[in-house]
């Protein structure tokens, strides 16, 4: 495959640095854990407390806050997510009565998202089963020094992947 992938170097054009084998193969199994960890988390989540992974990870945020509240657009920031996706995520679990809205007493532009005493309950409840589900596919299957390795690895990766950020772990 690599073979057929030259690049035209008569046109001065850059020619691609293309992956190798290792490479490619590891580029390939990151992809495919990246892409089916959220399904795996979000299953185990729904079956057991009916939350899915965004709305568990909204509400796991606002838990860490001081007073369980935070600035939505800051909550967006944290759960990467769009303001206006969030906005209707938010939505339902008000509805839900896991959290309240309400404008930002500091400054009314804002608005805040405040866990309830309902919602932080929710959580409570999940929180066991989902640590027991990352503990299963991520934790215990890495020595602690491959744990080690790991978030350090990933530290490098964040820091490329959103340059502007200095704590990777104030954004995870």
């Amino acid at each position: 495959m690599l073979d057929r992938m030259t690049g035209d170097r008569s046109t001065g054009a850059t020619v691609p640095r293309w992956l190798d084998d290792e490479q490619l193969a590891t580029w390939r199994m990151l992809m495919s854990f990246v892409a089916r960890l959220p399904t795996a988390l979000e299953c185990q989540l729904q079956q057991d407390s009916q939350l899915r992974f965004l709305e568990y990870y909204v509400l796991a945020v606002l838990a860490e806050q001081p007073e369980r509240r935070m600035r939505m657009s800051r909550l967006a920031v944290r759960t990467h997510s769009e303001l206006s996706r969030l906005s209707h995520l938010m939505a339902r679990l008000q509805a839900r009565g896991f959290v309240d809205r309400e404008p930002d007493p500091r400054d009314g532009r804002f608005t805040l998202a405040i866990l309830t005493d309902a919602g932080f309950a929710q959580l409570a409840g999940a929180a066991p089963g989902h640590v027991a589900r990352v503990r299963e596919l991520v934790i215990d299957a890495l020595q602690p020094e491959e744990l080690s390795a790991l978030a350090g690895i990933l530290s490098k990766l964040h820091a490329r992947l959103m340059p502007d950020h200095r704590d990777a772990a104030d954004h995870g």
